[in-house]
């Protein structure tokens, strides 16, 4: 049976689903028992589950691990009592603004996954769409992560979700209330800033101390189930990311059919501690993907391309694209997509807007001196090559192509040389 047809279009997204779901899950994997409950919430005296699924005629319903724990090939997962999101209650809805659906949760899911990997500095992501669109950690502190973080895409961070691993600054949340997002999240907020926050009446905001300590779930994995159209499941251990610092970076070297081995240059300190900010954020892309990031910042994020190449031709037009729309707010305090449209009328502005062009085009996109990471190793030379001629100073990637060898001959022969390094691990995310 279909969904009927909406009152009007508007109603569709205002409106709650009626939740059929029952108010326990047991899933029983051999002589294991696992106890779920469905999370609920009284919010303006009415108890209401998830506002709907993925789309609005999709209803939906959130459990939390309630009982038991899993120990499988001697690997011991995330037990109950260890929830995050799933364990969200009343007294961390803070603000419930339009009350949440799935996506607003499991973008800030996602977010949860890749500060576990940044726990060592005050960070920040938003997400749009269960990927990041922006990510920044900073020794300067999470204001100065988020202000990252959101010109990274200023643009894709519109109606995202906010996470942050350390207590809400004054800073941080003026930048908040200044633009429209969904949901902000936070293990605190510093005095004063609620308030200010909560101006957006429709922003979701949720207080979940559990962010201020990610580094204590980093190490064990959780039971990661994928549903198939059929009906069917896949069942595996969660992704855990093996690179926690520099030193577990391995050499690039390769050797080729014809016996002569070649070895990559090594990065440099800042060069290394970009590549491991990047690789932690990798993990919550989805698959093809690449990122280019400096000063422990992303610059640009590519994807969900089927071809690798493909993937990094992608980041390097939305690094333009967003190099040349922050050119454009700064000139005029609009977006380079309403600078187009103004400056067909205005030649004046037509010539700001050709400048602003002129300037992304021979400062790269701001992409020269960057790091890129790549979820995959790479097949062919070409995703290389194509990165190297915007500037890039270094590359990580898994190794165990059958090309190594040519692609370590291309950073080798850039000038100067690129650094690069492998994982040993790959990160698809599907």
């Amino acid at each position: 049976m279909t969904s009927p047809k909406p009152a009007s279009l508007k109603d569709m997204y205002r409106t709650l689903q009626d939740d059929p779901f029952p108010d326990s899950l047991t899933l029983t994997l051999g002589d294991t028992t696992l106890t779920y409950r469905k999370r609920t919430w009284t919010i303006d005296g009415e108890r209401k589950g998830l506002r709907y699924g993925e789309n609005p005629d999709q209803p939906a319903a959130l459990y939390e691990l309630a009982e038991g724990g899993l120990t499988l090939g001697g690997v011991a997962f995330r037990a109950a009592g260890q929830g995050l999101v799933s364990a969200i209650a009343e007294e961390h809805m803070v603000q419930a603004g339009k009350h949440p659906g799935k996506t607003n949760l499991t973008d800030v899911d996602n977010g949860v996954n890749i500060l576990q990997y940044l726990a060592a500095r005050p960070a920040a992501v938003i997400l749009k769409h269960n990927n990041p669109c922006g990510a920044a950690w900073s020794d300067a502190g999470v204001a100065d992560a988020l202000d990252k973080a959101y010109q990274c895409d200023r643009i894709a961070a519109f109606g995202g979700a906010v996470v942050v691993n350390r207590p809400l600054d004054r800073a941080a949340g003026e930048l908040i209330a200044a633009n429209y997002f969904e949901v902000v999240a936070a293990p605190d907020f510093e005095p004063g800033v609620l308030e200010l926050l909560q101006t957006r009446k429709n922003l979701r905001i949720l207080r979940m101390p559990g962010l201020a300590k990610l580094e204590h779930f980093a190490d064990a994995p959780f039971l990661d189930i994928k549903s198939l159209t059929d009906g069917g499941m896949v069942i595996q251990h969660s992704f855990r990311n093996r690179i926690r610092t520099v030193a577990d970076f391995l050499p690039a070297e390769a050797t080729s059919k014809d016996g002569v081995t070649v070895t990559a240059r090594a990065p440099s300190k800042q060069e290394a501690d970009d590549l491991l900010f990047a690789w932690a954020v990798e993990s919550g892309v989805t698959s093809n993907s690449v990122i280019f990031a400096k000063g422990g910042a992303t610059v640009a994020i590519g994807t969900g391309e089927q071809d690798r190449v493909g993937c990094v031709e992608l980041a390097i037009h939305k690094a333009y694209t967003k190099y040349a729309d922050s050119l454009a707010f700064a000139a005029h305090n609009c977006s380079l997509y309403e600078l187009k449209q103004k400056a067909a009328h205005d030649p004046a502005l037509a010539d700001s807007l050709a400048a602003i062009e002129r300037r992304t085009q021979d400062e790269r996109g701001g992409l020269p001196g960057t790091v890129l990471v790549s979820d995959g190793f790479f097949p062919f030379r070409d995703g290389v090559d194509v990165a190297l001629a915007q500037g890039v100073a270094a590359i990580a990637q898994p190794g165990g192509s059958m090309r190594d060898h040519e692609v370590i001959m291309a950073v080798n022969e850039a000038s100067p040389q690129v650094a690069m390094v492998f994982t040993g691990q790959r990160s698809f995310k599907h």
